[in-house]
Parts: structure tokens; C-alpha cells; sequence
């Protein structure tokens, strides 16, 4: 996905946690009983803020013979130290944060981690969506490298005011009721708008290819079960997005340039696919007499994710560092836990029954014009179809797509012409590319 979330954690942590304020469960559970334990060091890899320091201590207290130790990086750094550990065969974290966008490349690898099944994982694939559970197993589910931990659902975010000064429906519930349905009622809103403006809709078309794939409803995105290229699938949602660009909605602004930035208050465009994560984002980077002009509407069709955290061990620990991380993990997990991280960070947890909890409920941003963004990125999360398999060539063939789209968009290629220049660059990417 040539999207970015390197700015994801602590865009997150500096606009949507600051706008929560609720207290976590802070309840100590009992000091563990029993024999005696042999000291263990557990050392943790995760990026951003995972809400991880106080429960350190609260872990430490009634397990005094682990030894946790927090070990906090940049985004995409994380994930290419873990895959220099993983080709050195040394260096990797007991226990290691991978997430949703980098599966497809560590799955392939599902020998160098612990199968999580052999531990009874097992025993947390009815408690979080099956589509999320699935991105982190291989294609017959018999080796799972990672638990889900975090998830990041998509919404629109739009400028309340330019829709209002536009003639189109500006309250949130009436947005969401016109424009969640399909992407063909997206388009439609789009064109009244720049029909009553002139100005682009949306930021850039090419951020809905992805929200449609994921939406399909087959199981796979660019590749089959049996790793073969398979394009016929994909044309429905790369149709989304020429049509979105057909319709002269898309600005054609890159995400996160310094034109984006702007965007976000100059009204070069209206409205973004929005993950969770850029929240924050948006709040950081408007006047502060911005508060109440964004607000947060349902994302068009069945729902939708980008991004989220899945906990993984590596082989490289000791059979005892193995066990330790593991009952880290299982703890990390539990309900009191996960609405303590939930709540320091403003992140949603993997598990369905949470995600109808009070506390998500709870949460509202008031920069978003109160909009109860934790029950609008729930419902998007368990929206999502259906389990969606990424062959490791995923990445590959998706930013081929893309490119082939921002072709399109600079008025380079026809629509017309479009597909035929899409089964072109998969082909050449399928043919170049191994492993």
C-alpha cells in the first residue's frame, strides 16, 4: 500500500488520545502463586504508543521473575529490524508488534515465528473478526504467526462547513445515511458537490482501490489461494476508483505532501478516506479554529481497515522467553488490559466483544465536532466482509495499480484505456517479481 502510516502511532497518540478522557481499569490483579520461577528476560518491539508503560509495571508486580523490557521505534524501522533478524537468524525481540500492512511479507515466513496454534491460540479466533484472523495465518489456517491486538477502521472525514456552504446534507447522520450505502452514492454526493463548487471532492482517487478490495467479499485480493494472479477480481474495485476520477472528484493531491497538509483547511478538497490513525493527524496540522469543521460520516459500502497491531513471537528466544512472551501476550489481551491500552491510546481493540464496549462507545472528539468516532470505526471494522488473503506479491501488484491510476488522474491515460494498462503492469510485476 503506497499509503503511509509511519506517522500513524503518534499521529494517533497526538490528536485522538488527547481528545479521550476516560479513566482505564486500573485494578491489580492478584500476585501470582505457585512454585518458584527461574528469572526470564522478555523484551517487547512495537512502534508508537501501545499504552505499554504502565502495564509493564503492573505485569512486573505480580510476575517479579520476568523482566520486561519496552522497546519503542519508528514505524517502518520496526519492521525492517525485524526482518534483518529474521534473515541474520539473531537480533529479533521476544515479543514483537508487526502490523496489519506488513503481514503479507512475515506470514510467507511463518517458520522463523512460534506457531501461535501450538500454544492454543486456538482459543482467541472466535473473539476478533474472522477477516483479521485470517491475515495473520497461512492460506489453510495451520500456522498462525501473530494475535491481533489493535485494529484501525476506515471512515470519511469531511468538512462539515464546505458541504453546508455547498447545499449538500452537512449533519453527520444524514452524510453517513447518503453516502454509506455504495460507492456509487459516494460519487454521486461527490459530483453535487463540485457541480455547486468547482472545486475536487476528494483528496486523491486512488485511496478508495484499497477500501474496495477489502470489500469484495472473495477471499482474496490480487493473487488466489494457490498464489495465482488473478486480475478478474480486482476489477470491480479498481472501477471504483476510475470512477471516482471519471467524475472529476479527485484533487489528484498526493497524501501527506506538503499540498495534502494545506488541503486539510485551504478546501482544495472536502473529504478523505480516513483511517483511524489520521485523526490525529488532521487535528495536528489545522488552526485551532478548526474544531467542529471536520466531522467523521460511515464509509461507503460494507466497511473497512487500514492498519492495526498483531503480536508476534519470533523463534530466536529461549523455549523459555517463548512461554514468557507468550503469557505476556495472553495477558496483553485480556479485557481489562485491552481497555486500559484502548484507552490510553485512543486505538480499538481486535476483540468483537469490546468493540461494543462502553468505553469505545465513550469515545467522541470534540475537534470532530463530537463525533463518536469509536463507535463509527467499530461498526467499519466488524463491517468488514470477508477474510481477505495477501499473497506475498501483494504489495507488488497493488502499487502497480496505483501507478497505473495515478496515470489516469494526470490525464495521461484514459479510463478507457485503463484496464488494458492494469493487466499489462500486473502481468510485468508478476513476471519480475519472486518470493
Amino acid at each position: 500500500m503506497t499509503w503511509t502510516r509511519t506517522r500513524a502511532a503518534s499521529a494517533l497518540a497526538l490528536g485522538t488520545a488527547s481528545a479521550i478522557l476516560l479513566s482505564a481499569c486500573t485494578s491489580t490483579p492478584p500476585a501470582t502463586s505457585g512454585p518458584s520461577h527461574a528469572p526470564v528476560t522478555v523484551t517487547v518491539g512495537f512502534y508508537g504508543d501501545f499504552g505499554l508503560t504502565d502495564l509493564e509495571a503492573k505485569y512486573e508486580k505480580t510476575h517479579p521473575w520476568v523482566d520486561i523490557q519496552l522497546k519503542s521505534g519508528d514505524y517502518a524501522p520496526q519492521h525492517d529490524l525485524l526482518q534483518q533478524a529474521l534473515e541474520t537468524g539473531s537480533g529479533a525481540y521476544t515479543v514483537t508488534a508487526i502490523d496489519e500492512g506488513y503481514l503479507s511479507r512475515f506470514v510467507p515466513q511463518a517458520d522463523s515465528f512460534v506457531n501461535l496454534l501450538d500454544l492454543g491460540a486456538g482459543d482467541y479466533k472466535a473473539k476478533v473478526p474472522a477477516w483479521a484472523w485470517a491475515e495473520a495465518a497461512n492460506t489453510d489456517e495451520t500456522k498462525l504467526i501473530a494475535l491481533p491486538n489493535s485494529l484501525y477502521g476506515l471512515a470519511i472525514c469531511y468538512r462539515s462547513d464546505l458541504f453546508a456552504a455547498a447545499g449538500l446534507e452537512s449533519d453527520r447522520a444524514k452524510v453517513s445515511a447518503t453516502i454509506s450505502g455504495s460507492w456509487d452514492d459516494f460519487i454521486s454526493e461527490g459530483q453535487k458537490y463540485v457541480a455547486a463548487t468547482g472545486k475536487p471532492f476528494i483528496d486523491d482517487g486512488k485511496t478508495v482501490l484499497d477500501p474496495a478490495v477489502k470489500q469484495l467479499g472473495t477471499g482474496h485480493s490480487y493473487y488466489d489461494a494457490n498464489l495465482k494472479l488473478d486480475m478478474p477480481n480486482i476489477k470491480p474495485a479498481f472501477d471504483i476508483a476510475t470512477g471516482v476520477i471519471g467524475a472529476n472528484l479527485s484533487a489528484n493531491i498526493a497524501r501527506y505532501s506538503p499540498e495534502w497538509y494545506t488541503g486539510l483547511s485551504s478546501g482544495a478538497y472536502a473529504a478523505v478516506i480516513c483511517p483511524q490513525w489520521m485523526l490525529g493527524m488532521i487535528q495536528k496540522n489545522v488552526p485551532a479554529d478548526f474544531t467542529g469543521k471536520w466531522d467523521i460520516a460511515t464509509l461507503p459500502g460494507t466497511g473497512g481497515n487500514q492498519g492495526g497491531s498483531f503480536w508476534a513471537i519470533p523463534k530466536q528466544g529461549t523455549a523459555d522467553q517463548q512461554a514468557a512472551g507468550y503469557e505476556f501476550v495472553q495477558w496483553l489481551l485480556e479485557p481489562e488490559q485491552q481497555t486500559e491500552m484502548m484507552t490510553a491510546t485512543g486505538s480499538l481493540s481486535a476483540q468483537s466483544a469490546l468493540l461494543t464496549s462502553d468505553t469505545v462507545k465513550a469515545f467522541t472528539s470534540a475537534f470532530f465536532n463530537a463525533a463518536p468516532y469509536g463507535e463509527i470505526y467499530a461498526k467499519s471494522i466488524v463491517g468488514v466482509p470477508a477474510p481477505v488473503s495477501f499473497a506475498p506479491k501483494n504489495l507488488t501488484m497493488e502499487t502497480g495499480m496505483e501507478s497505473v491510476l495515478d496515470q489516469v488522474e494526470a490525464g495521461d491515460v484514459s479510463i478507457a484505456d485503463a484496464w488494458d494498462l492494469a493487466l499489462a503492469t500486473a502481468d510485468a510485476g508478476d513476471a519480475a517479481t519472486t518470493g
